[in-house]
């Protein structure tokens, strides 16, 4: 019986050895049926092994950009968890620097405050005897949110009353600062003894709505950018 098996195997051995012996490979249609589904699985499993390889190694990128994009996720959860923590803080230190901004603001004079503003500088002066040798508001400076008005300025008098002039200057209730300072001594033989101070006294006052309006509109030929801004 044991020589039976045996012999039925290696009959089916040899018969599926025969059907790959002289094989064409250019005529795949007329090979025997084992070749042919020997064939079909080889390249079925090509197949599906390439598709996985493309489908592990496209997995495998995303997940190395996943991993690069985590510090970032982290640290940006990490901020706003804190800013959501000081909410009630950061929003009281807003309303304290818009009132602060508020009070400020008020320190500007507007447009048709400025002929009082400049008055107030000439009294100022006048009052602690004090001769105005020059007074010479000079060219509007427009800036983003506020105008500077320079002056230039020479007056003449006592060294005490130059300087109480200069402090009277910096307690009015409106911002005007000195700058370039310079005393020098009056060479006349009436001069007693008199300084000479020539300054420059710098004024600000905020900006109306027409001369905000032309701030914020876009200048000649300029080019508008993705956010709408014109540079």
């Amino acid at each position: 019986m044991a020589k039976n098996i045996n012999f039925d195997v290696s009959s089916l051995v040899e018969n599926a050895a025969s059907q790959f012996r002289n094989l064409n490979a250019k005529e795949p249609g007329q090979w025997p049926a084992l070749p042919k589904l020997a064939a079909w699985l080889l390249a079925t499993a090509a197949v599906v092994a390439a598709g996985w390889f493309l489908f592990i190694a496209a997995a495998s990128d995303e997940l190395d950009a996943a991993r690069e994009q985590e510090p970032k996720l982290k640290a940006d959860y990490r901020n706003r968890l804190g800013q959501a923590v000081n909410l009630g803080e950061l929003r009281k230190q807003k309303l304290q620097v818009q009132e602060y901004v508020t009070q400020l603001e008020k320190q500007l004079p507007g447009r048709a405050e400025m002929d009082v503003l400049l008055s107030d500088i000439n009294q100022a002066g006048l009052g602690r005897g004090l001769q105005f040798e020059l007074f010479r508001p000079g060219q509007v400076q427009i800036k983003d949110y506020y105008a500077e008005l320079p002056i230039a300025v020479r007056v003449s008098g006592r060294f005490h009353d130059i300087g109480s002039f200069a402090a009277d200057v910096a307690n009015l209730s409106r911002i005007v600062t000195l700058q370039n300072l310079a005393i020098t001594p009056v060479n006349t033989k009436e001069a007693g003894g008199a300084l000479a101070m020539e300054a420059t006294a710098r004024t600000y006052r905020y900006l109306d709505a027409g001369e905000i309006a032309a701030q914020r509109k876009p200048a000649p030929g300029a080019k508008p950018t993705a956010g709408g801004e014109s540079k």
